[in-house]
């Protein structure tokens, strides 16, 4: 895990940040545009996955669903994220639910289209590549933290991933900007609400955490961090 003070404005796992600026210019050339308010979903877990999304603005959860209904938020898209099921040489289909949380504007890739650009342009392919396999290690290092942990280290490591990913320092340590509830919390890490709401409450008491009309605030990081025995992992990996 690392710390938000290596937050950059573009991030390390950003596909801007590996394609090169004639490529993300190709990519750009055949995105289509689409808006998509709160609580929309842009696609149903089982969907045929024919395209991929761009991240312009907003943010987006990347929802698995259980058979007894529970959720788990697999991955936060922000704006430079590209997300979606790309790489197989058969038809697929989306593994989880993509539901937008903050208003969005969304690029539209069509794999048939990204196909063309990759045959036409084979460097992309290589930056496409590298791109595919730190998203792998992201979700290693994520998962890994989830199940060594325990639920206490798995929140203790998923609020240290969203200090990163969404954190601005105040004079009280680290406000997380993205709104969120103890629901949201719990689906990411596989757990209730009820078991969020107390662990919660244990840490504002250590004076670890505070809250502030639905947003967090880290005012102890190292506290956390000690739970997890935190490795200072680079940006690209230690996000939410």
């Amino acid at each position: 895990m690392g710390t938000a003070n290596r937050t950059t404005p573009e991030a390390a796992h950003h596909i801007p940040q590996f394609l090169s600026d004639e490529n993300m210019e190709r990519l750009s050339q055949i995105m289509y545009p689409k808006k998509a308010a709160a609580g929309d979903y842009l696609f149903w877990e089982g969907d045929t996955s024919d395209r991929l999304y761009y991240v312009q603005k907003g943010t987006v959860k990347l929802s698995k669903s259980t058979e007894d209904g529970k959720a788990f938020i697999l991955q936060v898209a922000q704006p430079g994220d590209l997300f979606g099921e790309f790489g197989s040489c058969e038809p697929q289909s989306y593994g989880y639910d993509g539901i937008v949380m903050e208003d969005a504007s969304l690029g539209i890739i069509l794999i048939k289209d990204l196909e063309v650009l990759i045959w036409k342009h084979g460097d992309m392919a290589l930056q496409l590549l590298k791109w595919m396999s730190q998203m792998q290690r992201f979700m290693q290092s994520k998962f890994r933290d989830l199940l060594l942990f325990g639920k206490n280290g798995a929140l203790a490591s998923t609020l240290i991933r969203l200090t990163n990913s969404y954190g601005e320092k105040d004079e009280r340590g680290i406000r997380i900007t993205i709104k969120l509830t103890h629901t949201d919390l719990a689906s990411m890490i596989g757990s209730t609400r009820e078991v969020v709401n107390r662990m919660l409450s244990e840490y504002k008491a250590a004076g670890a955490i505070e809250s502030e009309n639905g947003r967090f605030v880290v005012t102890n990081l190292s506290f956390f961090q000690a739970m997890v025995r935190c490795a200072e992992c680079p940006l690209d990996v230690c996000r939410i």
